[in-house]
């Protein structure tokens, strides 16, 4: 049995995620989906909660034939503990996915197989185009899967994001 890791802010998990899910599921036997920045929410940036973000995946990966673990993983400003920082926090993997080039360099130096994906249209399907659109009142329905509207939806997601998008200090 081969576990994958996939680590991401998932601000929201949008459909470039869900395409690099579906990619990792022809790789992997299970996967674990770290839930990064998860200490941080309700700025721009970083909108949601990351018990928010476990329901976005969640809900969005119930049809999938792939086991998943959603496991938040709190910012650690020591790069070089990182990644046993991340260990500490989830179960066992045998492989880490990202397109990330810090957290590849951190992965490589701990001895860790990283792989890399192709991006699924990264000029539109990326966290801060999605949290623009949502500012906005622009379609960002159609860049995420229908579980994670329904998941902003829940949360009052769109108000939170444009009221926090007005303050002084809106940490963008």
């Amino acid at each position: 049995m081969t576990r994958g890791f996939y680590i991401g802010r998932f601000q929201p998990f949008h459909n470039g995620h869900h395409n690099m899910v579906a990619q990792i599921a022809d790789d992997v036997d299970e996967l674990v989906l770290g839930i990064g920045s998860a200490d941080d929410s309700h700025t721009v940036r970083n909108p949601f909660t990351a018990g928010e973000r476990i329901m976005m995946i969640t809900k969005s990966l119930v049809n999938t034939d792939l086991v998943t673990y959603a496991v938040p993983i709190e910012d650690l400003e020591r790069n070089s503990v990182w990644v046993s920082h991340v260990q500490s926090m989830s179960p066992d993997f045998d492989v880490a996915y990202s397109n990330n080039p810090l957290v590849i360099q951190l992965f490589r130096e701990a001895g860790i197989e990283i792989r890399q994906s192709p991006m699924f249209n990264r000029d539109v399907l990326e966290g801060t185009e999605v949290r623009e659109r949502m500012i906005n009142d622009d379609d960002w329905q159609s860049l995420v899967p229908g579980a994670v509207t329904e998941v902003v939806d829940e949360i009052g997601g769109i108000e939170r994001i444009q009221m926090i998008s007005d303050s002084d200090s809106n940490g963008r």
